[in-house]
C-alpha cells in the first residue's frame, strides 16, 4: 500500500496547485511550491499533523513561492530548487513578483542538478531539469517504494505546457524539455502540474510530434 499521502491547495491569484506531500507512516512531509498565503498552507500543515522537513520549488515565479519565505522561517527548513533557478526566485523581475507593489523573494538553500535525487521522508526525489518556462524549470520524479509520480510545475499541464514568453523562457526549450525528458516516462505515470487538474504521461504524447 502506497504510504505517499498528498493534500493539494490551490492558491494565489492564478490558481496555483501548492502540494503537501507526507509519509503516513513517519507523518514526515515537504511542500512543493508554497504559492502564497502561509497561514492556509500551516493550517493544513497542522491538521494533517505533519512535520515540514522542507521546500522544493519546480521554479521561482511569484505564483509559486509567495509562501516560501515564511514557510522557511516557521518550520526552518532548507528550500531547494535547480541551480540555474536561484537568481530566479531573488529577483523580482524574474520571478515578476515586481508587477505588485510589495515585491517577492525567496533563496535557495540546496541549489541541485538535473538527474540529483534525494532521500527524504522514506521517499526517493529525483529533480529532472525541463528548462524552457524559465532557465531552471524542474519537475519532481518521486517514488514512494511503491509508485513514482511526477510534480511537473509550469513544465507540463493536463494538455498544454507553460507559457515562454517570461523572462528566461524558451518555447524551443520547453517542448525539447517534454519530448525528451517527460514524454519517454512511463505512459502510467501521474502528473501532478503547477495549474489546473493532473494527467498522465500517455495522455500527453497525442499533443506532441516525436
Amino acid at each position: 500500500m502506497s504510504k505517499l499521502c498528498m493534500k493539494k491547495l490551490v492558491l494565489s491569484i492564478c490558481a496555483t496547485n501548492c502540494y503537501i506531500l507526507y509519509n503516513s507512516d513517519s507523518m514526515e512531509g515537504i511542500i512543493i511550491d508554497p504559492a502564497d498565503d502561509s497561514d492556509t498552507i500551516d493550517a493544513s500543515v497542522k491538521s494533517l499533523g505533519v512535520n515540514i522537513k522542507a521546500i522544493f520549488l519546480t521554479h521561482g515565479h511569484f505564483d509559486h513561492i509567495g509562501a516560501a519565505d515564511e514557510l522557511k522561517r516557521m518550520y526552518q527548513v532548507k528550500v531547494y530548487a535547480h541551480q540555474d533557478e536561484a537568481d530566479v526566485t531573488e529577483n523580482g523581475m524574474l520571478n515578476l513578483s515586481a508587477m505588485f507593489e510589495d515585491g517577492n523573494s525567496v533563496k535557495v538553500d540546496e541549489k541541485l542538478h538535473d538527474g540529483d535525487t534525494l532521500e527524504m521522508c522514506g521517499f526517493s526525489i529525483k529533480l529532472i531539469h525541463t528548462p524552457g518556462h524559465t532557465k531552471g524549470s524542474c519537475c519532481y520524479l518521486i517514488n514512494d517504494g511503491e509508485k513514482d509520480r511526477l510534480f511537473s510545475g509550469d513544465t507540463l499541464f493536463c494538455g498544454s505546457h507553460g507559457r515562454t514568453d517570461f523572462p528566461t523562457g524558451s518555447g524551443r526549450q520547453i517542448i525539447e524539455s517534454i519530448v525528451d525528458k517527460l514524454l519517454v516516462l512511463d505512459d502510467n505515470l501521474e502528473v501532478y502540474s503547477g495549474h489546473g487538474e493532473q494527467t498522465f504521461i500517455g495522455d500527453e504524447k497525442k499533443w506532441y510530434r516525436r
